[in-house]
């Protein structure tokens, strides 16, 4: 019963906070500032928020439709994270044009290594080979995504890029890489047995969950975006008072 009680408090406490980082960008004017961050938001919401229950009220946790439903869309899960992660090296080397030139480089050869990596695994197993290979698929992505958010928050640090706001951005997609990892290749070497699977339903939510609130304090404690005009109307309605 207790573990049920904690499923239900991280599931549904996930899907809050997705919402909450979404309205917090939206009402203070953050989401063209922070496109990237969120749309992953607005993605993970809807397939994991909306999608997922709703095929596994439809077909049932045990349906192959369901299985194949929920890899598919965590393959999708993970490129959309790959994708922010670049969005955040291009955040960091806004100032630095030669040295992101070099880091998109090296991003645009990621997929292409991390699929060559994979089809290795196609010989050795043939049963579940679907199933399999997007496991080890998404393992690799989510492996070199931890890397490459340790590699940038060195950068940050060793740059001394003054960005708050992204440092603690980069913090928490490194909690949610490690997560996603760790669950991934456990449920790799035990070829998904059942405790495995119980310690994913508590591990990846709790890693999603530390992110989401990470990100909340990441963007609420950076100053609400002001337009020029209304700064304007401020400065002439001070000096008109000052004058009076």
């Amino acid at each position: 019963m207790s573990e049920q009680i904690l499923n239900y408090v991280l599931q549904y406490g996930t899907y809050i906070l997705e919402v909450v980082v979404c309205v917090l960008l939206v009402s203070r004017g953050d989401w063209r500032h922070h496109k990237g961050l969120c749309l992953y938001v607005a993605l993970l919401f809807s397939l994991d928020g909306v999608a997922r229950p709703a095929v596994l009220n439809y077909f049932g946790l045990k349906s192959n439709e369901y299985s194949y439903f929920y890899w598919l869309t965590d393959v999708v899960l993970a490129v959309g994270a790959f994708l922010l992660t670049c969005s955040f090296f291009r955040r960091a080397c806004s100032q630095e044009e030669k040295l992101w030139r070099f880091v998109r480089l090296m991003l645009f050869f990621v997929p292409p290594l991390v699929v060559a990596i994979s089809v290795l695994v196609l010989h050795q197993n043939y049963k579940n080979l679907f199933t399999m290979f997007i496991i080890e698929f998404n393992q690799n992505l989510y492996f070199s995504c931890l890397v490459l958010n340790t590699l940038l928050y060195v950068m940050i640090q060793h740059l001394a890029i003054n960005d708050d706001e992204l440092g603690l951005l980069v913090c928490g997609m490194g909690i949610q890489f490690a997560g996603e990892a760790a669950f991934l290749a456990l449920f790799h070497l035990t070829v998904g047995e059942n405790f495995s699977r119980v310690i994913a339903t508590v591990l990846s939510p709790a890693c999603t969950l530390g992110m989401l609130l990470i990100w909340i304090y990441a963007v609420a404690k950076t100053p609400e975006v002001v337009s020029v005009g209304s700064q304007v109307g401020r400065q002439a309605a001070l000096a008109e008072a000052v004058s009076d």
